[in-house]
């Protein structure tokens, strides 16, 4: 039942846009885009903080965008996403 939460909460984060990131999060691949990897990020207590982790590793290696794949956790979230160029 959490990890039916966690998704669900994931899509909606999903669905709002972060002003302070540069990688944007996107619900479905870019068109115009390819895949070019998979990040992961381990540590964050929410999922605002987990989506920050990932947004910024994406931006770190030059993604125009990022789509969450997976959460899971209770009080030590882990997350991956694919990141597309």
């Amino acid at each position: 039942m959490k990890k039916v939460k966690m998704v669900l909460l994931a899509a909606l984060l999903s669905s709002v846009s972060l002003t302070s990131t540069a990688a944007e999060l996107v619900g479905s691949a870019p068109v115009d885009q390819q895949k070019v990897g998979v990040i992961s990020a381990t540590g964050s207590t929410s999922l605002a903080s987990l989506e920050q982790q990932l947004s910024e590793k994406a931006s770190d290696l030059g993604a125009k965008s990022f789509r969450i794949t997976s959460t899971s956790g209770n009080n030590n979230l882990h997350g991956t996403a694919v990141i597309y160029k």
